[in-house]
């Protein structure tokens, strides 16, 4: 599924949402494990880590109204995950801690970047509100280039 083109219909936009909770799950997955594992980090890393996994719950759930407001069928989670890792190498490890955030939360702000602008390029008719959809999709993504600047910012006093 690519992003490359504007969202035709429910069961698109719907399938484009649930890639986005797994997307979160994964961010959320990751966040926590570094925050209970690492023992090389500071306090101010492992708050930051438990504030991102809390936020991409918040996110999770979000998206997952959407898609329950959508008279569209899903897709099975697995099928979503290897879509997720194959699109935004949500399997990718890294050597440090906040580089791997920092990979974590630009690909989500990517991802919804690229889905706001595939909605904004559709004349499709979706079973949620427009405004709605897309209000709640900028928040998220504003949320998560907000992510970036703190994760650039704690690399940058860590420097």
């Amino acid at each position: 599924m690519s992003l490359q083109s504007p969202v035709g219909s429910d069961h698109q936009l719907a399938r484009l949402l649930q890639i986005g909770v797994v997307l979160e799950e994964v961010v959320e997955a990751r966040a926590a494990k570094h925050a209970s594992e690492s023992e090389d980090v500071g306090e101010d890393v492992r708050a930051f880590l438990a504030e991102a996994a809390e936020e991409s719950a918040g996110h999770r759930d979000r998206l997952e109204d959407l898609v329950d407001e959508l008279d569209a069928d899903t897709v099975a989670f697995e099928e979503i995950q290897r879509l997720v890792e194959a699109q935004y190498e949500a399997d990718r490890d890294f050597d440090w801690v906040l580089y791997d955030q920092l990979c974590n939360e630009e690909t989500a702000y990517k991802f919804y970047d690229d889905l706001i602008a595939a909605i904004e390029g559709s004349d499709a008719s979706f079973g949620v509100d427009r405004e709605h959809l897309l209000s709640v999709l900028r928040e998220i993504r504003a949320e998560e280039e907000a992510g970036v600047e703190d994760v650039t910012a704690l690399m940058e006093e860590r420097g």
